[in-house]
C-alpha cells in the first residue's frame, strides 16, 4: 500500500449516511424516499445544504439534477463527474445509489480540507428518478440529460395516481433551468454498491465494471373470460391466470434454455377481477430480460414472445405483448477500468473487472461522456429491499478508490 494516497474520513462519511438513513426511514430499517416525494425534497435540501457548505456552486437543471460545482485551476474545462442517485425504491435499502451521492461529497471534503486545487473542475451530482419505482423507465435525469429521453417525454411521465413529472418537480421546489444542465462533461465515475453477490461471494473489495448488460421489458396482457368460480365448469374455462401461470413457468424456463448468464424476471402482476370466487379474465404482468450480449438478449425475448404466444393459442386466452423499454448493453471506457484497477492496486485492495446485472446513470451518460463505475460487494447480494447492506470496511475503500479516480482524472488536461 502506498501509504501517502490520500483517504476518506470514515467517521465522517458515517456520519452523513446516518443522516441520511433518517429520512423516509421505515419501521424495518429500509428507507422509502421515492423520486419528487415530500421525503425526496427533505434529502434533497439536506444534500443543497452540504454542497453549499463546502462552498460549492450549486444549480439544479430542467429534470431537477443537482449539481455541485468545485472549480479547478482551469474553470472552463469540462469537469470530471462524480456522483449518482438519492431516491429509493418503496422498500429500499440505504446504499443502493445514496452511497455514490455521499461517497463523492466526501471527495470534495478531502480535497477541501488539504486545500488541494485540481486542473479541471469536479462536479457532484444527484440524478433525478433513477430508479424508475414511480415515475417508468428508470434513470430519467440521467437520460433526459444524454438526450435518451426528450424534454416532454420526460415531463408527462405519470405516477400510478396520475401526478405528472413535471407537476411534482415544481411541487417540491426543483423545477430548474435548462441551461443548467451539464454540458462537456471530460468524465463520469460512480460508486455503487454491487446489488448482486459475485464480489461477497469471491471476497473481493472493488469491482471495476467493465460494462452493463442490456435490458428489454415487456408487458404482456392475458385476456380470457371472467366466469363464477362454483357454476362454470373447469372445460368451460378461459382462465386468463393459469394461462399467464404456464407463460410465467415457460419464461423461466427460456432463461435455461439460454444459458449464458441471461436472466429472465416476472416482476410485476395484475390480475381481475381479483376477488375470491370469480374465474380471473384477465392478467397484465411484466417480463425482465437482461444480457450482457445484446444478440443473446434479443434471442431470448423472441423465443419468450413465441412461447407464450403458443401457450395463448393452446389455452384459448388473447394475448397482447408490448415493448415497454429496451436498452442496449454498455460497454464503459477502458482507461477508467484500468484506473480503477490501478487504484484498487495502490491501496492494497483486492479487485477484479465485473460486468453489471443493474442499470445505472453511468449507463446513458457513457453515450456523452467516458464513464466508469466502482463497485463495492453487497452482503449476500441483497439491494432493493430493507435487508441491503454493505460493511463500513468496504465502504471506505470503495470511496478510497473513488478519491483516487477522481484525483487522477481531475489533473488532466487538455480535452
Amino acid at each position: 500500500m502506498n501509504h501517502s494516497l490520500l483517504k476518506v474520513n470514515l467517521k465522517r462519511l458515517k456520519q452523513t449516511l446516518a443522516a441520511s438513513s433518517k429520512i423516509g426511514r421505515l419501521p424495518n430499517g429500509g428507507l422509502c424516499r421515492l423520486a419528487l416525494s415530500n421525503e425526496d425534497k427533505a434529502m434533497r435540501d439536506l444534500f443543497v445544504t452540504w454542497l453549499k457548505e463546502e462552498q460549492l456552486q450549486v444549480r439544479v437543471d430542467d429534470f431537477g439534477n443537482i449539481y455541485g460545482r468545485r472549480p479547478g485551476r482551469n474553470p472552463d474545462s469540462s469537469p470530471v463527474m462524480i456522483g449518482s442517485h438519492l431516491d429509493t425504491q418503496p422498500q429500499g435499502g440505504q446504499y443502493d445509489g445514496v452511497l455514490g451521492v455521499l461517497s463523492a461529497l466526501e471527495v470534495i471534503r478531502v480535497l477541501n480540507e488539504h486545500n488541494i486545487e485540481t486542473e479541471r473542475p469536479i462536479e457532484i451530482v444527484n440524478f433525478t428518478n433513477e430508479e424508475g419505482a414511480r415515475f417508468e423507465p428508470p434513470m430519467l435525469g440521467s437520460g433526459g440529460l444524454a438526450n435518451i429521453f426528450d424534454e416532454q417525454y420526460v415531463f408527462n411521465r405519470e405516477d400510478r395516481q396520475g401526478r405528472r413529472f413535471k407537476d411534482e418537480l415544481a411541487r417540491i421546489g426543483y423545477a430548474g433551468k435548462k441551461e443548467n444542465r451539464a454540458k462537456q462533461i471530460y468524465c463520469f465515475i460512480e460508486l455503487h454498491v454491487e446489488q448482486g453477490s459475485v464480489l461477497h461471494r469471491e471476497q473481493v473489495s472493488i469491482g471495476a465494471v467493465e460494462g452493463i448488460q442490456g435490458m428489454t421489458w415487456l408487458e404482456v396482457r392475458v385476456t380470457g373470460e371472467a366466469d363464477h368460480a362454483g357454476p362454470t365448469p373447469m372445460s368451460m374455462r378461459k382462465d386468463a391466470l393459469v394461462a399467464a401461470a404456464k407463460m410465467i413457468t415457460a419464461i423461466e424456463q427460456v432463461a435455461d434454455e439460454v444459458g449464458s448468464g441471461v436472466t429472465t424476471t416476472v416482476g410485476r402482476l395484475a390480475v381481475e377481477p381479483n376477488v375470491v370466487n370469480c374465474v380471473p379474465g384477465q392478467v397484465v404482468f411484466s417480463v425482465d430480460i437482461r444480457h450482457f450480449d445484446d444478440a443473446t438478449r434479443r434471442q431470448t425475448v423472441h423465443l419468450v414472445q413465441e412461447k407464450i404466444s403458443t401457450i395463448a393459442v393452446m389455452a384459448g386466452v388473447d394475448i397482447e405483448i408490448n415493448n415497454l423499454w429496451e436498452t442496449e448493453s454498455t460497454h464503459f471506457a477502458q482507461e477508467i477500468v484500468d484506473l480503477v484497477m490501478q487504484g484498487a492496486e495502490q491501496y492494497g485492495y483486492s479487485a477484479r473487472r465485473i460486468v453489471s446485472g443493474a442499470g445505472h446513470d453511468a449507463k446513458y451518460i457513457n453515450a456523452i461522456a467516458p464513464a466508469g463505475m466502482i463497485f463495492v460487494p453487497s452482503i449476500n447480494g441483497k439491494s432493493h429491499c430493507p435487508e441491503e447492506l454493505t460493511l463500513m470496511e468496504d465502504i471506505e475503500k470503495g470511496a478510497n478508490v473513488l478519491l483516487y479516480v477522481t484525483h487522477q482524472l481531475a489533473q488532466h488536461r487538455g480535452d
